[in-house]
């Protein structure tokens, strides 16, 4: 199947700046045979706001992140749904896209130093005389000597200063979507706290929709206002970021119980058994029953719709759509 126009114009949702409509990435081991990577994927961008996409290592997201702009790694094809902008634009990284990676080490060439590699994401036209634009730009996510880091090479930068790089170059094509995928992962904890902030600050400053790939439900808590949570190609739970105070779905309810508690004393944590399916094994019906504690015959069988009681809130569960809502 051919995918869609990515830059056909949004009709619906008029406030958001990219739409995604059942997104689906297949994969071909072999002619004539399609694994599906990531399916049924619905998502909205809109310009200030912030989408969490969460869930554990090998569910997709990087995998859906990739697909947004055409980056999948060989033998994986977009095959379905719709990638839409609001009005004319281009999916293409580095216009009106971009993105920001886990380890920035390495992402940067390590043999040209960070002006030239920001220079070579500014639009073209652009590039001549460029010194007070990447100026203004690496002032714009926080270096008090944008002279010398202009003049450096990544491995004269710690990682951190080479994160707020790579935000710079993100910001050279003046980008309406931010993909940030696990960007503070490789980085500790006092500099995660400063790369988050800021990320805050260029989306107001830059008033850019951004959507922020994370296993870190902390981390999600505090700056998204929305979270989409996955599990094993499929979104299994969205909503506004409060619904992470009451979830509905049991693999939610898990990934939150896996959290250590500050303040409530020694306590074991409860992790979920087994593991994300891989593909080519992954089970009919809900995708999660193997591991559910609350597992019921129909959710072997058939695979629960997305849906909620109309206040933005939905699950794919078939036990907590019979309780209804919580």
């Amino acid at each position: 199947m051919k995918p869609a126009d990515s830059n056909r114009p949004v009709k619906d949702g008029a406030d958001a700046v990219l739409s995604v409509a059942g997104l689906g990435v297949g994969y071909f081991p072999e002619k004539g045979r399609r694994l599906e990577v990531v399916g049924g994927v619905d998502l909205d961008l809109r310009a200030g706001r912030t989408v969490a996409l969460v869930g554990e290592s090998g569910c997709g997201k990087s995998i859906t992140a990739a697909a947004l702009g055409g980056l999948l790694p060989p033998g994986m094809v977009r095959d379905r749904g719709e990638i839409r902008w609001r009005v004319g634009g281009d999916c293409s990284p580095g216009r009106g896209l971009a993105y920001v990676f886990q380890d920035p080490g390495e992402c940067l060439d390590p043999v040209f130093t960070i002006g030239s590699q920001i220079r070579e994401a500014l639009p073209r036209a652009e590039r001549r005389g460029a010194g007070k634009r990447l100026d203004r730009l690496l002032r714009t996510v926080g270096f008090e000597d944008p002279e010398r880091v202009l003049a450096s090479y990544p491995h004269q930068l710690s990682g951190g200063m080479q994160q707020r790089a790579m935000l710079a170059m993100a910001l050279a094509g003046r980008p309406r979507v931010l993909v940030a995928d696990e960007p503070t992962t490789a980085l500790d904890v006092t500099v995660q706290a400063k790369i988050l902030r800021l990320l805050a600050e260029l989306q107001q400053l830059e008033h850019l929709a951004v959507l922020l790939i994370t296993h870190n439900l902390a981390v999600v808590a505090e700056i998204a206002d929305e979270v989409l949570v996955m599990y094993a190609g499929r979104i299994v739970e969205a909503g506004p970021v409060h619904i992470l105070g009451n979830p509905r779905h049991p693999y939610v309810n898990g990934l939150l119980k896996a959290l250590p508690q500050l303040g409530t004393g020694p306590a074991r944590l409860e992790g979920i058994a087994g593991t994300v399916p891989p593909l080519g094994r992954r089970p009919p019906g809900c995708r999660f029953h193997p591991r559910c504690p609350l597992a019921q015959p129909v959710c072997r069988e058939r695979e629960p719709p997305l849906n909620g009681p109309g206040d933005g809130h939905r699950a794919a569960c078939w036990v907590r759509e019979a309780e209804g809502p919580t």
